[in-house]
C-alpha cells in the first residue's frame, strides 16, 4: 500500500471477466436471472483516496471516461457509505482509468467497490463485508463480487455468490471500442433468456461455454464481429459481461504474448493474469498492518 506525504493512499480496482454467461429467466420486476463465473484479473484501475475533515466528497482530475462527477459510481459509493455509516469525514477521490468503459470488464463497478472497501477502512466506519456488499448491490449488480474479492460462481442478478478456486491463467483482452448500452441490450428481442439452469460441476467439467449476449452483439456490431474473426485464428474468443470486450484464455503468459504479437496492430489489446483473489484484499491487509 502506498501513502504519500500529502495523505493519499492508493488502492487497486481490478477488472473482471465472465468466463461464461447464461440467462435462465426473467423476474416479475423485469430483472434477468443469470448464471456466470466471475474471474478477477491482476489488472485494472487505480483509486487514490485522501480523507477530508470537512465532510465533502470530491473527485479530482476532471472527467473520468466521460462520466460526470455526480454520475460516477465511485463518488456515489463514497456518498452512500458516508450516509449509511453516519460518517462526518469526507474524501478526495482520484481515478486512474485503464479499464475501458462499456467493455464488460467491470470498471465502474470495481471502482465503486474499491471506494466502499477502502473508505470503510480509512474512515473506521466498521461495516462488515456483508453490509458493504449490500450497499454495493444498490449501485450495480457486479459491485458485490468486487467487494468480496473472490472469483465466484454467480446467480440471481449476479449477487448470489459462491467463491471458486480457479486455476492460474493468462488472458488476451481486446477492446473493440464499442460502448454497448446495457439496458437496451437486455431488452433485445433476439436475446436468449431461457437457458437451462446449470451447476458448478458443469462449469468444472468444461461443459458451460458461451455468453448469451455474444450472438446479439456480433450481429449488431461489425467491430465486435471483426475482433472475433481476428481472435479465432489464435484461440477460442469469448465475450465478457454485456459489454463489447473480448478475450482468449491461455495457460501461460508466453502463449498469450505470442498470440498478442499475431494480432493486427490497430486492435487495442492487453495480456493480463487471472488473480487467485482480488488485489484489493491484499491492500486492505497491508493497511491493517500499518
Amino acid at each position: 500500500m502506498v501513502v504519500d506525504p500529502a495523505g493519499w493512499s492508493l488502492w487497486p480496482a481490478p477488472a473482471k471477466l465472465n468466463l461464461f454467461l447464461h440467462i435462465t429467466g426473467r423476474r416479475p420486476d423485469g430483472y434477468h436471472q443469470l448464471q456466470t463465473v466471475f474471474r478477477i484479473l491482476n489488472w485494472g484501475d487505480d483509486i487514490a483516496l485522501r480523507v477530508r475533515p470537512d465532510g465533502q466528497i470530491r473527485r479530482e482530475g476532471g472527467s473520468v471516461a466521460g462520466v460526470a462527477e455526480a454520475d460516477d459510481l465511485a463518488v456515489r459509493a463514497a456518498i452512500l457509505l458516508k450516509k449509511s455509516a453516519n460518517i462526518a469525514q469526507g474524501a478526495d477521490i482520484r481515478i486512474e482509468k485503464r479499464i475501458p468503459a462499456g467493455g464488460g470488464f467491470g470498471g465502474g463497478s470495481s471502482d465503486a467497490a474499491t471506494v466502499l472497501v477502502a473508505l470503510n477502512a480509512l474512515w473506521s466506519a466498521g461495516l462488515d463485508v456483508d453490509a458493504l456488499a449490500t450497499l454495493g448491490l444498490s449501485l450495480g449488480a457486479d459491485v458485490p463480487v468486487f467487494v468480496r474479492g473472490h472469483n465466484a460462481w454467480a446467480e440471481g442478478v449476479g449477487e448470489e455468490l459462491v467463491p471458486l478456486d480457479l486455476p492460474p491463467a493468462w488472458y488476451l483482452l481486446v477492446d473493440p471500442g464499442v460502448h454497448v448500452p446495457t439496458a437496451a441490450l437486455f431488452q433485445s428481442a433476439d436475446l436468449t433468456r431461457d437457458a437451462a439452469p446449470a451447476k458448478i460441476s458443469d462449469f468444472a467439467s468444461g461443459a458451460l461455454l458461451g455468453n448469451a449476449f455474444e450472438p446479439v452483439l456480433r450481429r449488431r456490431e461489425p467491430a465486435i464481429e471483426g475482433v472475433f474473426q481476428a481472435l479465432s485464428s489464435i484461440g477460442r474468443p469469448q465475450l465478457t459481461g454485456s459489454g463489447s470486450g473480448c478475450f482468449v484464455e491461455f495457460a501461460t503468459r508466453a502463449a498469450a504474448e505470442q498470440a498478442l504479437a499475431q494480432l493486427p496492430g490497430r486492435l487495442r489489446a492487453w495480456v493480463v493474469a487471472g488473480a487467485a483473489r482480488s488485489p484489493l484484499l491484499d491492500t486492505l491487509e497491508q493497511l491493517k498492518r500499518i
